[in-house]
């Protein structure tokens, strides 16, 4: 378990202040904004995935169909018991959302006219999952990921404090999970597979018992990187999946 104390954030900030953030010139995409937010977990309180309980053999197949590299896995589909220690936000998207629904994703949306790329990762997290957060809160930024759906994000990551609280807009958020940083150091991560529709990689997370693909595989394998292990990775040439092209 990683402690979540003073140390830590005194690692990630100098980490992140030391790395050269790469941007992308948009070339007609939309810009969005997205917050990786370190809080602090519970194994007990925190550590359940309501999918756990639902998630049916057919289901589990039919999520498996288009994911590549996946044959003779044991998945579940869930993020059970991923929790305890230092950890992220991670929310699973409302199945209403036009975009995307039910797949994993950090807090964030569009940015609006007139606005910073940190303003918008500050109001999308209080719109999302009722967080207040300022730029004192704000640790650093990751680079710019470029989608095969026309967006680019630009990731930020903030400190919340030990004492957190998210709540879920169930208008476009049907849960929040508290992601221990140990996942992203697990043995068996992150997985790369190739694909026909490519020349690069698709990066996969094993978080829990599923896969998390990019662009949030992405950033989140990056923040391990650069924020916490210090080393200067990029990973806009890392592929989404081809279900993730839309």
């Amino acid at each position: 378990m990683i402690v979540y104390d003073n140390a830590l954030r005194a690692r990630l900030a100098a980490n992140l202040a030391a790395h050269d953030v790469r941007t992308h010139d948009p070339e007609g995409r939309r810009c969005d904004a997205v917050s990786i937010i370190v809080v602090d977990s519970d194994a007990e309180l925190h550590g359940h995935d309501e999918a756990c309980g639902t998630m049916t053999g057919e289901v589990r197949q039919q999520m498996l169909a288009n994911v590549p590299g996946t044959h003779g896995d044991e998945l579940t589909g869930t993020i059970e018991g991923t929790a305890g220690g230092a950890a992220f936000l991670l929310t699973r998207r409302a199945s209403r959302m036009n975009n995307h629904p039910g797949q994993w994703a950090f807090p964030g949306g569009r940015i609006d006219d007139g606005e910073t790329a940190l303003q918008a990762a500050i109001r999308e997290c209080e719109e999302e999952i009722g967080l207040t957060l300022t730029s004192e809160h704000l640790l650093g930024q990751l680079d710019d990921y470029p989608t095969r759906s026309g967006y680019v994000i630009t990731p930020f990551v903030f400190w919340a404090g030990a004492h957190a609280e998210p709540i879920p807009n169930l208008g476009e958020v049907a849960s929040i999970h508290r992601i221990a940083i140990t996942e992203l150091i697990r043995k068996d991560s992150p997985r790369f597979v190739d694909i026909p529709e490519s020349h690069r990689p698709v990066i996969q997370l094993p978080i829990g018992g599923d896969l998390i693909h990019a662009p949030t595989g992405a950033v989140m394998y990056q923040f391990r990187r650069v924020a916490y292990d210090g080393v200067a990775e990029r990973v806009d040439g890392y592929e989404q999946p081809v279900f993730a092209w839309l």
